[in-house]
């Protein structure tokens, strides 16, 4: 190798290294900005009020009702999509690897898991929503289970590719190895390959949990949101999202403080669930090492 082309191909590296540090760097620059703005804005309203008073009284209000809705919410949502993802990434990555269904499922799963969530809550407002005013004469059923599906509908596409990939990466002596011992192939997804890459499929319930933590388009068509504490599934039901948007729309200056609030617990409850799913795949990772 000549000694200009070596020169021209070390430039060529030196200027891609720094472009893509750059970039890095940009992108670090504005989220470290977005966290600061909002702990700065948040750490001030965090109080015991926050967590004992619900939306109902105004400037002096909480957002008590808000988070014990997300719950509620989040969890049915979870516990809808979850058994649904898992066993139908676990479909596509053991009875339809490498057909031409598996790929076609996977493209729409991928679809799916791109598409706005404003369009899955007009959807369950369509086909869930409408269909239960119809038939209370007239009185519009915004409900908690009614956002919990349009929320299982986000999860649900996460949680199938996450279910697919660990098990794609779990090695094929260990199905060679089970199978050659007359195992089923069901006994062998169930027993064997769930649980070889159970902290891998525990971490995408985890992710999926985490995007659905923070949305908020989905609820308004569905759960639409209320002032005073609810449990029941039926009903419309607050949480912080919504509250945080009902918030942000008064002009009294101490509401948007507790919206600062809600969005910083937002962003900690989804920075401790990242966390978590880190730790549970480095656990898988080290483990099979």
């Amino acid at each position: 190798m000549s000694a200009s082309v070596y020169r021209r191909r070390e430039t060529k590296n030196v200027v891609a290294q720094i472009l893509a540090s750059s970039a890095a760097l940009l992108a670090l620059v504005f989220l470290a900005w977005i966290l600061w703005v909002t702990v700065s804005r948040g750490v001030h309203a965090i109080g015991v009020p926050l967590f004992t008073r619900i939306t109902a009284y105004a400037d002096q209000g909480g957002l008590a009702n808000a988070m014990v809705g997300s719950l509620i919410m989040d969890l049915m949502a979870i516990a809808l999509c979850a058994p649904v993802g898992v066993l139908a990434g676990a479909h596509l990555a053991e009875y339809a690897r490498g057909t031409r269904l598996g790929e076609t499922i996977r493209f729409l799963n991928d679809i799916l898991l791109s598409a706005p969530s404003i369009v899955l809550g007009l959807f369950v407002y369509v086909i869930f929503v409408l269909p239960m005013t119809a038939l209370t004469n007239g009185t519009t059923t915004f409900s908690a289970l009614a956002g919990s599906i349009a929320l299982a509908l986000i999860g649900l596409p996460v949680i199938v590719r996450t279910t697919d990939e660990m098990l794609q990466l779990v090695p094929s002596t260990l199905r060679e190895a089970a199978l050659s011992l007359g195992i089923p192939q069901w006994k062998l997804t169930v027993q064997v390959l769930m649980r070889a890459a159970g902290s891998g499929i525990l971490t995408g319930v985890l992710l999926a949990l985490a995007r659905l933590a923070g949305e908020t388009a989905p609820l308004l068509f569905t759960a639409f949101g209320n002032n005073y504490m609810t449990y029941s599934p039926l009903a419309k039901m607050a949480s912080v999202p919504a509250a945080i948007y009902q918030y942000t729309n008064d002009p009294n200056p101490a509401m948007h403080a507790i919206a600062w609030a809600g969005a910083l617990l937002i962003t900690l409850f989804v920075l401790a669930l990242s966390l978590l799913a880190r730790a549970l795949f480095s656990r898988k990772k080290t483990s099979h090492d």
